[in-house]
């Protein structure tokens, strides 16, 4: 039987459209390919050519292979996992890109990293957040795409035009397809109350959060539960699930508080260290989490993975043809 052949992704007809800033291109480190690739479906252009490796020492050995003078060049990539390695990815594609004559170079950064040290809540401690900023605007950025950010302040460390996008319509979809009745969703701390107070009012719930306190990092401490949730099914959310200590210490405490079926979205699956086996053996019904870091062998049955690339690529079309982006979260802007 003769395979069938697979269709081409089809071209937005507004990439066709002259544009101050050139062709638009968009490239990716190995961060996160198949993320990268849903980007350039949902845009219809292909993803630019590229070697990303390692010379024999170990540095790592980059060459743009399309022509990018004077084209408007979006660079992807997620700084998860190898975290290092794929900073360095990105700071010397954007390097290249600026030797090679890109017009503007767009970083596109799903996944933050760094961005836990925003300040010096010690002595003698870096704030790493704004080092990578300026990283990112002298290996010569010109502008930043971040989703989701820790901490909304972190878009005042950059100099150059930032937008940062949330991952809300893609995540609250996926909550609404569970049909739950009678909800209420929770923060897992006082610093994610924010977040979850715009999610319950889109959705008509009501709020609770979790009293918390860490005696030290990746360790929380629940002290009570504020809120309704007696008999009634829970949602926590939060920005990202890193070693998921406090979710599941949560989960057990709402459970303690009365709670039926107990669910959790994030946007970003950092998953470190023993998160996969605490998410495994917690009592969470669903864990939905988005694509800005791929989940590799870190497998868990309880999670469902849903997909920002349409997301992004709309962003991405609206940054390239100077129209507005905040439209994309003007209902779910928290």
């Amino acid at each position: 039987m003769k395979k069938k052949p697979v269709p081409k992704a089809k071209r937005k007809k507004s990439l066709d459209t002259p544009c101050v800033h050139g062709e638009l291109k968009l490239f990716a480190g190995n961060s996160n390919p198949e993320l990268a690739k849903k980007i350039a479906k949902n845009l219809g252009v292909p993803l630019g050519a590229a070697q990303v490796g390692r010379f024999s020492d170990g540095e790592i050995s980059v060459k743009i292979l399309d022509n990018v003078r004077g084209t408007d060049v979006f660079i992807f990539q997620s700084l998860a996992g190898k975290c290092n390695d794929y900073l360095m990815e990105l700071l010397i594609l954007i390097d290249a890109a600026r030797r090679a004559s890109a017009r503007r170079i767009t970083a596109v950064l799903p996944y933050y990293g760094y961005a836990r040290q925003d300040r010096k809540d010690q002595p003698r401690v870096p704030i790493t957040a704004k080092l990578v900023a300026n990283l990112i605007t002298v290996a010569g950025a010109n502008r930043v795409l971040c989703m989701d950010l820790h901490v909304g302040q972190l878009q005042g460390f950059f100099d150059i035009p930032m937008d940062h996008l949330y991952a809300a319509p893609v995540l609250l979809k996926a909550i609404k397809k569970l049909n739950l009745k009678d909800f209420t969703v929770a923060s897992p701390d006082t610093g994610s109350l924010k977040q979850c107070r715009a999610y319950a009012k889109i959705l008509g719930a009501p709020l609770a959060f979790i009293d918390k306190r860490r005696p030290r990092a990746n360790v929380a401490e629940v002290v009570r539960v504020v809120g309704d949730v007696k008999g009634r099914d829970v949602i926590m959310v939060d920005d990202m699930i890193d070693t998921a200590g406090t979710l599941t210490v949560g989960c057990e405490a709402l459970l303690g508080a009365g709670a039926r079926d107990i669910y959790a979205c994030a946007t970003h699956a950092v998953l470190s260290g023993p998160a996969v086996e605490r998410l495994n053996s917690s009592s969470f019904k669903k864990i939905i989490v988005t694509n800005t870091i791929p989940l590799g062998d870190r497998k868990c049955d309880k999670i469902q993975v849903v997909s920002v690339g349409g997301l992004l690529a709309d962003c991405i079309e609206r940054i390239h043809h100077e129209t507005t982006v905040s439209t994309l979260f003007v209902r779910t802007q928290y």
